[in-house]
């Protein structure tokens, strides 16, 4: 089952279920999903998993964002319910890495590319982008390689 096609029978289940929340958020990122597709494809256009997986991951980061912006403002109840957003959307992306697979990634990335210091460095997260395949996001990926070509 392709991600396109969970998030459609868990919209079904929400609506089912009349859950409220999780309702919205799916109908947001069904709407996301389907203009990213009509972008690339016109009307008829369909997305595949990977390309599905950076609308979420778009979505999460202005999740991300707004919770701290909230938490900044004071409102709290705002942060709130955007978390609820965010676990939401967290279960239809790939499993991430741990730690110690990023650095191990990392490093025979660096060995790959024969990168020596951190003008480098865009040649690493290149490699390292497409090794990865979404399961960090690039401000991880960034600050690791850094970490690993100054030390």
């Amino acid at each position: 089952m392709t991600v396109p096609e969970r998030i459609d029978a868990d919209l079904k289940d929400a609506m089912r279920a009349k859950d409220a929340a999780k309702l919205g958020v799916l109908r947001m990122l069904k709407s996301a999903l389907k203009y990213s597709a009509i972008d690339k494809a016109g009307a008829e256009g369909q997305l595949d998993d990977a390309e599905a997986s950076q609308v979420i991951r778009k979505q999460v980061k202005q999740r991300q964002d707004s919770i701290e912006q909230f938490e900044k403002g004071g409102r709290p109840e705002l942060a709130a319910k955007e978390k609820e957003e965010l676990a939401i959307l967290n279960t239809y992306l790939p499993q991430g890495l741990e730690a110690d697979e990023l650095n191990a990634l990392v490093r025979e990335t660096i060995a790959e590319v024969g990168a020596t210091s951190k003008a480098q460095m865009g040649a690493v997260m290149k490699a390292l982008q497409a090794k990865v395949a979404g399961r960090a996001d690039g401000k991880t990926l960034s600050q690791e390689v850094q970490r690993q070509l100054s030390g």
